[in-house]
């Protein structure tokens, strides 16, 4: 994979005054020292008590606004992922903006068929095969679950079957801190040790804590590895409106980041200056069907806060993209997509998440990964602002031509096409009249995604892998398989 030039927006979203960040900052604060947290690790605990926080008879730690503070000092306000190969692929921080797939769906559309079916180690590989050949989806997640194998050793199987068929940068998640630790020693073993993985770090580690305000062993542990191996890590509560966390949209937020950022404060007190990442999985629940949504627009409403907030605090942000509450590839898809993807990129959101979910993130589609790819390459023209060279008035061509002329073939309409980006072309839009359209065979958006998501995966996939690593990785396969009978 090539080094790539981050894409920034010229044209930005903001909507809160500095006055209004302050505000819920400090009641994130109040809710940390007055209301506390429970962290079920006991070195975590032993971390923050001795670094001022205090632990009261019930076990809820107290957290002091100088704590956050000072892991705020300490933290890199922007961190580096980099592809297999050692290249760097995305400058995480300020208002750059990348996109890729999320993790760990059940079921899928099959991409041939159009069946409804359980997910397998295979969909993982075709989701990463398809997102390496797509020139706007820039990291990968797994995309599937693989409900055809056993529950030991899961997590590590899905590293290796990304591995094999994507170039890119990889985000994964991971049961437990063994499960994890043998990713971060692969990944180790692909660079040629843990310092050279610590200089080009090519994956990023998800984790969560539990609403409200619940920070489990498995999850604290899991952050103190990443703290200690130098591979950055996105400590992201999901929070679900008028369920796990207050329904207002302050309240929701307010608690989203109180949780994410006592996160901060224990990762930062192990390693100072570690790699993190900030943000809130904003979700909300229909009060009448009683279905967690992905797109509800009070979510798009909390999202635009929580950005917010972290370009406030200068600190990278996981962000959400590409994804539907819709269970076809239908208008309802195209809308959602569109706004939610639009929203990440007017807004300067860094690491975009969940690309190709559907049905309330319960089923993946690598047709709907196609669209978004174009959606976000359209954006990128659009929100590019006009460059230099189209601010060209042209009053001496309008002055050639005259009112009954034309600009097909003038000098000044080639000059154009030549020396700048030219024109967006289409991948999947349609730009042909209707009988052009008939002729071809009356093709719709579906079905050129899905013919698109077929040829990818018809190409060559990435060169293969070390035999000596897999050999490696297959002896840590079987060490997890026998530690969890």
């Amino acid at each position: 994979m090539r080094d790539r030039t981050p894409f920034e927006p010229v044209i930005q979203l903001r909507h809160l005054s500095d006055d209004t960040k302050q505000r819920i900052f400090d009641a994130a604060l109040q809710v940390l020292a007055d209301v506390g947290a429970s962290v079920s690790h006991p070195e975590g605990v032993e971390l923050l008590v001795r670094s001022g926080c205090t632990l009261d008879d019930s076990g809820l730690l107290r957290v002091p606004p100088s704590a956050v503070e000072r892991a705020l000092s300490t933290v890199p306000s922007s961190f580096a992922l980099y592809d297999r190969s050692g290249s760097q692929a995305m400058t995480l921080g300020g208002n750059n903006v990348y996109f890729g797939t999320g993790s760990d769906l059940m079921w899928q559309y099959d991409v041939e068929t159009g069946e409804h079916r359980p997910s397998g180690l295979d969909d993982i590989a075709r989701v990463a095969r398809v997102c390496d050949g797509l020139p706007n989806i820039d990291f990968v997640m797994s995309g599937a679950y693989p409900t055809d194998l056993g529950p030991q050793g899961v997590y590590l199987a899905t590293f290796l079957t990304m591995m094999r068929n994507t170039t890119k940068p990889l985000v994964l998640v991971a049961e437990n801190e063994v499960d994890l630790g043998a990713i971060i020693d692969t990944a180790a073993d692909l660079r040629g040790g843990a310092e050279r993985l610590r200089e080009a770090p090519y994956l990023l580690a998800y984790v969560e804590p539990v609403s409200p305000l619940l920070h489990p062993r498995e999850s604290i542990a899991k952050l103190l590895l990443c703290a200690d191996a130098g591979v950055p890590v996105a400590y992201v509560p999901a929070p679900l409106a008028g369920a796990t966390s207050p329904i207002s949209s302050g309240g929701h937020v307010v608690q989203g980041m109180a949780e994410c950022l006592l996160g901060l404060v224990v990762h930062q007190l192990r390693a100072p200056g570690a790699p993190f990442m900030f943000g809130v999985n904003q979700g909300s629940l229909d009060m009448v069907s009683g279905q967690p949504s992905y797109t509800a627009i009070e979510s798009f409403m909390n999202y635009l806060t929580i950005v917010e907030m972290a370009k406030w605090l200068r600190l990278p942000n996981w962000g959400i993209s590409g994804c539907t509450d819709s269970q076809a590839i239908d208008a309802q898809l195209g809308l959602e997509v569109a706004e939610l993807t639009l929203l990440s990129m007017l807004l300067g959101s860094n690491l975009n998440h969940d690309v190709g979910f559907m049905g309330f993130g319960l089923t993946g589609s690598l047709e709907e990964i196609v669209i978004t790819d174009e959606f976000v390459s359209m954006n990128k023209k659009l929100l590019s602002g006009v460059p230099a060279e189209d601010l060209d008035l042209a009053v001496e061509a309008i002055a050639g031509v005259g009112p009954k002329g034309h600009y097909l073939g003038h000098p000044h309409t080639r000059a154009h096409l030549r020396k700048g980006p030219g024109q967006w072309r289409p991948g999947l839009l349609n730009r042909d009249n209707r009988d052009r359209w008939v002729e071809a065979g009356s093709v719709d958006l579906r079905e050129k995604a899905r013919r698109k998501a077929l040829a990818i995966l018809q190409t060559d996939p990435p060169a293969p892998l070390d035999p000596g690593l897999l050999q490696r990785a297959d002896a840590r396969m079987n060490t997890l398989r026998r530690e969890t009978v």
